[in-house]
């Protein structure tokens, strides 16, 4: 049983869409994305620099983009499971047929707007906390008025709020928290900081024809799989404000018997914290072109099994 995921905020870098964009079709597509969201992909996805695609709004729409990209360059068996890790989370949806690829942009278009204005109100930012155990870990956030916004499993806690909350967090570390790594996003995602970009995305579902999901679809709030294209979009508007937890998402995988799991461009981080939790589950991570036989060849052996 295969699982295809999406990777989240903080997995873009510098030039990581150029050696996409030669693969036939691909330039095309990007294109008429870009001009249906009014946001020219291929320039942040191969000429701009780390500052520029950390703005929320450049960074979410370019992620989605790469993630269909990448999918449609597989070519290959349909997975029997879908999932994306926060924005990763629309690449998924319109991977399940719930929303099809140019709306899927234009949602992300909003969602980064959205966010990206929110977050210029108060100074926030995110951190990642490495080890430690999560009973410990999360009551210390709470004590500091952080939010674990991202509860990835693994030994990864991402813990969210203001500078200054963050700051004193770096002055305190959790017990058994060996590291915190300030991440690559501009805000507070996925905490009460965000509440003005639920309005937006809430404001903005009116537009989008939706269908129920033909592949399983495991959602982000609690690691349910979810059956109907409603419920999907409700939650994808809910997430903003509310945190990831990958951790039951992976536990969602495990229960299902998933055997092989491959994370879409820019790939990297998911299949990390798979390695970790879940043993035995093959993963294999698309960072660039060169790796699509192989993750070819991993969908033959583990789609529908």
């Amino acid at each position: 049983m295969l699982v295809l995921v999406a990777p989240g905020q903080g997995a873009q870098t510098p030039g990581f869409l150029t050696p996409w964009l030669d693969l036939p079709g691909a330039a095309d597509r990007i294109a008429a994305w870009s001009d249906a969201i009014g946001l020219d992909l291929a320039h942040y996805g191969t000429k701009a620099d780390a500052d520029e695609i950390r703005d929320t709004a450049v960074a979410q729409p370019l992620l989605v983009a790469a993630g269909l990209l990448s999918a449609a360059a597989l070519d290959a068996a349909s997975p029997d499971v879908v999932a994306g890790h926060s924005v990763g989370e629309i690449t998924a949806a319109a991977l399940a047929g719930v929303i099809d690829d140019e709306a899927a942009l234009r949602f992300v278009r909003t969602r980064g707007l959205g966010m990206a204005e929110a977050a210029a109100v108060t100074e926030t930012g995110m951190a990642a906390l490495l080890g430690g155990d999560p009973a410990v870990t999360v009551p210390h956030l709470e004590k500091l008025g952080l939010t674990p916004a991202n509860v990835n499993g693994g030994g990864q806690i991402v813990a969210a709020g203001t500078a200054a909350q963050i700051a004193a967090l770096e002055a305190d570390k959790p017990e058994g928290v060996r590291r915190i790594v300030p991440l690559k996003v501009a805000g507070a995602f996925h905490t009460h900081h965000m509440a003005p970009a639920v309005e937006k995305l809430r404001a903005a579902v009116g537009d989008l024809t939706v269908s129920d999901p033909t592949v399983r679809y495991v959602s982000n709030a609690d690691g349910h799989t979810v059956a109907t294209g409603t419920e999907v979009v409700a939650r994808l508007v809910g997430q903003v404000a509310n945190p990831v937890r990958w951790d039951l998402c992976m536990e969602t995988f495990q229960s299902l018997g998933v055997t092989a799991l491959v994370e879409l461009s820019p790939g990297g981080t998911l299949t990390g914290l798979a390695k970790r939790a879940l043993p035995g589950v093959r993963t294999l991570a698309l960072k660039t072109p060169d790796d699509l036989d192989a993750a070819r060849a991993l969908i033959s052996e583990h789609a529908g099994v």
